[in-house]
């Protein structure tokens, strides 16, 4: 997934440098996690529990990190793929198993979610889940109405993938992920197809579908979609929920009158969670294992929680995140939703081949 960059962000990344003092290596944590992340006092805390300086360093996509993993001597401690990459780089063996015994706080974790995550990441040898979210739409409320009259599709796929609805909303704007491996499973979801075989037989039908609505979409991108939809440039977009879940904060912030509402698609939608793990070279794993240990804390994961509107899979948190968010279906879904979400599978290589060759064919046709 991606998230969008915030300038607050960079006041909480603190390197070696910067403080004009040296450190012992043991006494140091490098940690490389999505951008506008995390709350901004996580990491001074962290320090101060613990005396370990934490160098932050941000990305904004899978690919970075995979990359910097493969060649090796990346310099990270802890680094945050979503659960689709890290369970090829399991298998790749670019991480070292976690020490349960140093991590007393595992017992906070939501069980039901472990479980499912086992799909990535079998008995949960390696990782532990960071914050998660869902792939669903948000839409301006008025702009959406005036489009499409008061029974419009908003919790459903149809939205978008109906192209005489697509026809009508080309002129407010909508906008998809930039992302084929998010967004073909969407369209085949909708066409009742299932959206986690590996196999390419329903890959051509979505990009058949996709090719059908191409003339109706504004851009494919998976940040730009935030800011231009808290604006009221865009009136629709498929995006994070904890992304879109910003835009409608920041609308409302601006007091700009644009009414953003969150649904996930009743047909079903894509789950995605950001793991933490720690590199097979990891300088300082000692280090490593007491920030996850201190980042499942239940007031601290429902911290970063109401700071960035992604929910967390700590059971022990929910009761400390603010009430407007945990009470929101649209950040945590209710259990009959829960029952229609998918979480995505390690993705054979041809798989992903042609998921890009049908993305690329979508993205150039006109």
């Amino acid at each position: 997934m991606m998230k969008f960059f915030k300038k607050t962000l960079l006041a909480t990344s603190i390197t070696i440098v910067a403080t004009g003092m040296a450190y012992a290596a043991d006494d140091v944590l490098h940690v490389y996690n999505w951008s506008d992340y995390i709350a901004p006092d996580t990491i001074s805390k962290f320090e101060k529990q613990t005396g370990i300086k934490v160098v932050y360093d941000v990305f904004d996509n899978n690919e970075i990190v995979e990359a910097k993993l493969i060649a090796g001597n990346s310099g990270y401690d802890i680094v945050v793929p979503s659960n689709a990459f890290l369970a090829k780089q399991i298998k790749a063996g670019l991480y070292q198993p976690l020490d349960k015994s140093k991590l007393p706080n595992w017992k906070n974790l939501n069980p039901t979610l472990m479980k499912a995550l086992e799909v990535n990441d079998p008995e949960n040898k390696y990782a532990v889940p960071y914050m998660w979210g869902t792939i669903g739409i948000a839409y301006n409320v008025d702009k959406v109405k005036a489009a499409l009259g008061d029974n419009a599709p908003t919790d459903s796929w149809d939205l978008v993938f109906n192209v005489e609805n697509m026809k009508k909303l080309k002129s407010c704007g909508v906008a998809f992920l930039d992302s084929p491996t998010e967004m073909l499973p969407a369209a085949m979801k909708y066409l009742g197809n299932d959206p986690t075989a590996t196999d390419t037989t329903h890959i051509k039908d979505a990009q058949e579908l996709f090719l059908k609505i191409r003339p109706y979409v504004a851009y494919f991108h998976s940040s730009k979609n935030i800011l231009d939809l808290a604006n009221g440039n865009i009136c629709v977009s498929v995006g994070y929920s904890g992304d879109l879940q910003q835009s409608k904060v920041r609308a409302k912030e601006a007091k700009n009158g644009v009414n953003i509402q969150y649904n996930i698609p009743k047909e079903g939608a894509a789950s995605f969670f950001d793991m933490m793990a720690i590199p097979k070279d990891a300088p300082n794993p000692e280090a490593a294992h007491k920030f996850i240990n201190f980042i499942m804390q239940p007031e601290i994961a429902a911290e970063i929680t109401n700071y960035v509107r992604f929910p967390n899979a700590n059971s022990a948190a929910t009761p400390l995140v603010a009430e407007d968010i945990r009470n929101d279906p649209g950040i945590y879904p209710t259990d009959a939703v829960m029952e229609k979400i998918y979480t995505f599978p390690l993705l054979p290589l041809k798989t992903q081949r042609a998921m890009v060759n049908s993305w690329t064919k979508v993205k150039t046709s006109k």
